[in-house]
């Protein structure tokens, strides 16, 4: 049986191996951390990632434990007005065949773990991969621990500050941008009425945009500011930012007050300095010989088109497939991962260049913030509905 290598055991690496399994192919995910898991806030799903979920047999699970929101709304972020409607619910999966669902990270993380160890992903932790070692005929693994596994092919799944990424590629670093993100949670039990809605809310400001959702099933609701701000040397940022609420509250531009209110409701604010790097140039930089990379490893973006997560699972279904066409001679392998490359690279670069398009956009002032409003309040969901996003994949 060919074996495949699986650095990082986040959404995408256990996408992958899941993938992979189904292909016929015996996984090894090697993580860094001494036990699996999940940190964070909520994510969206567009229908484009939950009609992957549904061929793995978990959609039901996830919708019982996510939210499928009737609509989006963009709202303006000083005058708490409506701008538009994008219709969700069965609207959605009657036009995409998919639901839209908002979901907790550790829920989803949680719904792929079980899937893959019950497929038989042989699951490694405590293992940190410092590096690959690749021959003509496999490709092995540098970790901390005294052995040194070997297999046919690697997927280098291990994040934003992906090691193996720089080894395969060479290239530096992701580049700090000067947005940050303040993301929370709160029990609806805790909020007013008019909080506890099934909608994705977008509040559309002058160098800020927030963005709130249910999630837990609709017992939480999500929320979470992106500001404008400049980067500061040595930033650290997670969960335990000892000061993100105080920074949040003392940089938030003059926002309408059911957002202040929000702001005060929210326990703690995790903090994050979002990077990204330009979006993917060619097949080249998603795999060489028989490695491939995948999500953030391969194609960070900024989160202001919710793709995030769904690229990582796009591509951990198109990476099986690729995997599944390989015969028993694995010598065919590294054309099989630049096949998986030339499916994958021209659809992250678009979403990665529209999630840039959509910062300027977002935070806009001025003439442009009048013309997007317009645009809003006049074509609604034609310029809100994406049809090439949530339509395409596998």
């Amino acid at each position: 049986m060919s074996q495949l290598l699986v650095a990082g055991a986040g959404i995408g690496g256990l996408a992958a191996a899941l993938a992979a399994t189904r292909a016929g192919w015996l996984a090894h995910v090697f993580e860094q951390s001494a036990q699996l898991g999940e940190v964070g806030a909520g994510i969206q799903l567009g229908p484009n990632a939950t009609r992957l979920l549904r061929a793995w047999d978990l959609l039901p699970a996830a919708l019982l434990q996510g939210c499928a929101p009737e609509r989006v709304v963009a709202r303006d972020a000083q005058g708490g007005h409506e701008l538009g409607v994008l219709p969700l619910g069965r609207e959605a999966e009657a036009r995409y065949g998919a639901p839209y669902l908002t979901i907790h990270r550790a829920e989803l993380h949680g719904l792929l773990q079980q899937a893959a160890q019950a497929a038989g992903v042989r699951t490694h932790t405590g293992q940190r991969v410092r590096a690959f070692i690749e021959s003509d005929t496999a490709v092995g693994l540098d970790l901390d621990a005294a052995a040194s596994p070997e297999g046919d092919a690697l997927v280098a799944a291990d994040g934003l500050w992906s090691g193996l990424r720089r080894q395969l590629l060479g290239d530096a670093p992701p580049t700090p941008s000067d947005h940050v993100a303040y993301r929370g949670l709160v029990p609806m039990s805790e909020l007013p009425p008019r909080w506890r809605v099934a909608e994705v809310t977008a509040w559309l400001g002058p160098r800020l945009h927030a963005v709130s959702y249910p999630v837990r099933g609709g017992d939480m609701l999500n929320i979470v500011f992106f500001l404008e701000e400049s980067p500061r040397a040595g930033e650290r940022w997670g969960w335990d930012h000892p000061a993100a609420a105080a920074r949040l509250k003392a940089g938030l531009p003059a926002v309408c007050a059911p957002l202040r209110e929000l702001v005060e409701r929210v326990p703690s604010w995790g903090l994050w300095v979002l990077h990204d790097r330009p979006p993917v140039a060619g097949p080249q930089e998603m795999a060489r010989g028989r490695v491939a990379l995948l999500g953030d490893a391969a194609h960070p973006m900024r989160p202001y088109l919710a793709q995030g997560a769904a690229m990582a699972l796009e591509d951990a279904f198109a990476l099986g497939r690729a995997l599944a066409c390989v015969e028993a001679d694995v010598a065919d392998l590294p054309a099989a991962l630049r096949r998986y490359a030339l499916e994958r690279w021209q659809r992250c670069a678009r979403v990665q260049r529209r999630s840039l398009r959509n910062a300027t956009l977002f935070h806009a002032g001025g003439p442009l913030r009048l013309g997007r409003d317009l645009a809003l309040r006049s074509l609604g969901r034609r310029v809100m509905d994406l049809p090439w996003l949530y339509g395409g994949s596998a």
